[in-house]
């Protein structure tokens, strides 16, 4: 894979036109690369080429079209209506959670870390590399709630990412991944104007500064709020290494280019069909 140049599915760029259905197309889960792909490998272009997987097609790098003041107003009020459902719900099943949780390891219920926000400081352009940004943080800063799924000293050898099979992850917490329950607090986030419900993913810092180097219009995915799902998270799954962040970019790229009420109702119902299959977790 790393012979490649950047490159993202084709589904996820036909997804965020509008040219395919997301429920049909959506094996490849929000949580890694397995599930049955075959479809979306079908419909590729002429001339695409399959390598491990993944559809080769040209990085997008077409000037981004940042979402307006009126979908932004109406994706913010549906955003709360949704959250406040959601924790209304969650709140009922959470003090049972709560307690197994405890039961299958110890430390807290909720686990909290900060990861990099908006960035409302930016303009449009496209990559901004200036010195003094870089003593800046990237974008804002929030700490984002989850259920706790890993024991208590899970990165005591420094960050990383989730792997397959991951060992650092508890029994109960396998559970709460597979059926996304785990995701279920950051509607907290979305509440408080930190997150949306769809969007790129948040990162740590410490990636962040990392990737960005490797990687062309990284901060671009900052433009907007991070979400609980999105176009790269459905399609993408868990970042295991730069070429799947390199991708994950390109899809988040296409998600702010593509943003409208019907790109985010398609991604919201791939959501729900891949969580209802149990697909990706990790």
């Amino acid at each position: 894979m790393a012979s490649h140049t950047p490159m993202v599915r084709t589904m996820g760029k036909r997804l965020a036109s509008g040219d395919i259905d997301p429920v049909k197309h959506a094996a490849v889960g929000i949580g890694g690369g397995s599930g049955s792909a075959s479809a979306a490998f079908a419909a590729a272009p002429a001339g695409a080429q399959v390598a491990d997987g993944v559809v080769a097609v040209p990085a997008y790098s077409g000037t981004l079209r940042v979402p307006g003041v009126l979908f932004l107003a109406v994706k913010r009020g549906c955003d709360v209506t949704l959250s406040l459902v959601a924790l209304a719900c969650f709140g009922l099943v959470l003090p049972l959670l709560a307690m197994i949780i405890k039961l299958d390891s110890a430390g807290p219920v909720f686990f909290s870390q900060e990861r990099v926000g908006i960035n409302r400081r930016r303009t449009r352009s496209a990559h901004d590399g200036s010195e003094r940004r870089k003593i800046l943080q990237p974008g804002r800063p929030f700490k984002v709630i989850k259920l706790r799924t890993m024991g208590v000293h899970a990165e005591a050898g420094g960050p990383q990412w989730a792997s397959k099979n991951d060992v650092r992850i508890t029994r109960v917490g396998r559970f709460l991944r597979k059926t996304r329950l785990d995701e279920v607090p950051q509607f907290l986030n979305v509440l408080r104007g930190e997150m949306s419900l769809v969007g790129p993913r948040p990162e740590r810092l410490v990636f962040v500064r990392q990737l960005e180097k490797e990687i062309p219009f990284y901060r671009d995915r900052l433009l907007v709020l991070p979400g609980i799902t999105g176009l790269a998270q459905v399609i993408n799954g868990y970042d295991d290494g730069v070429e799947s962040v390199r991708r994950k970019i390109e899809l988040d790229r296409q998600y702010i280019h593509s943003a409208g009420f019907v790109t985010e109702f398609k991604i919201l119902l791939a959501t729900v069909s891949v969580v209802l299959k149990g697909e990706g977790a990790r």
